[in-house]
């Protein structure tokens, strides 16, 4: 009786049993809107420009070799927006909508498909608001000019999925006193390091939103320091 032919014909058989008992991972690891890091194995939502970093896994992978494809696909459409072959990538969504990505995973030792696992990022649509006044006189209270939410530095809670973003502040005169790029950005009432005086300016904001949404506008800034409490809430959002 010839024992080697035996040991490779019970392998063939076992193998691919022991390969079904593997079970694949995919984690996606990113910052949330209260900048807390998050990672999970759930379904995901945020606001663009959101990077989430995919790390894929196989438990009790044992002495198998795996191979990784990560298919990233808007819901609703037949085509892949791209394919990657790797056990960890990153990606950044810029656009608002439904995303899936889906990790398959292949043991190449014994030609094995494992299950599929599909991560749903859900990118919300774009939101952006400005207030038409501000005190800058130390009170703690509406300090900073910029958008709606911009004066608690815990929460983003009123702008979203902007992925361009352009602010400037003018005097009567039309004279350019300070601009920023990042809808956390904001003005503090100075101008060359010197208190500017109580009154009226001006804010001329550009931006888009991860939907398409275009945001152009040119508002007031009522500038008030003798105020010691908040302010109105009065905003203007996109034309």
């Amino acid at each position: 009786m010839k024992i080697a032919p035996i040991l490779t014909i019970l392998l063939m058989v076992l193998c691919p049993l022991v390969a079904n008992g593997q079970k694949p991972i995919a984690t996606a690891t990113y910052v949330d809107d209260d900048n807390n890091t998050v990672e999970t194995s759930d379904n995901i939502s945020g606001q663009a420009p959101l990077d989430v970093t995919f790390r894929a896994t196989v438990e009790e992978l044992g002495v198998h070799t795996p191979t990784y494809e990560w298919h990233f696909r808007k819901e609703g459409d037949t085509q892949d927006i791209l394919v990657r072959y790797e056990e960890q990538t990153q990606y950044t969504f810029v656009e608002s909508g439904t995303f899936l990505v889906t990790m398959k995973t292949r043991l190449t030792d014994n030609d094995m498909d494992l299950d599929s696992v599909t991560i749903k990022v859900t990118i919300s649509e774009s939101r952006l608001e400005f207030p038409n006044a501000f005190s800058p006189n130390n009170d703690g209270i509406n300090e900073k000019y910029g958008a709606m939410g911009v004066n608690d530095p815990n929460s983003s809670a009123h702008w979203k999925s902007i992925v361009e973003f352009h602010a400037y502040i003018f005097n009567r005169w039309g004279q350019k006193l300070y601009e920023w790029h990042d809808p956390a950005g904001y003005w503090d009432g100075t101008y060359n390091g010197h208190d500017v005086k109580e009154g009226v300016y001006y804010v001329l904001v550009k931006a888009r939103g991860a939907d398409g949404r275009k945001y152009e506008f040119k508002k007031d800034v009522n500038l008030l320091r003798g105020y010691t409490e908040g302010t109105s809430n009065n905003s203007e959002t996109s034309q």
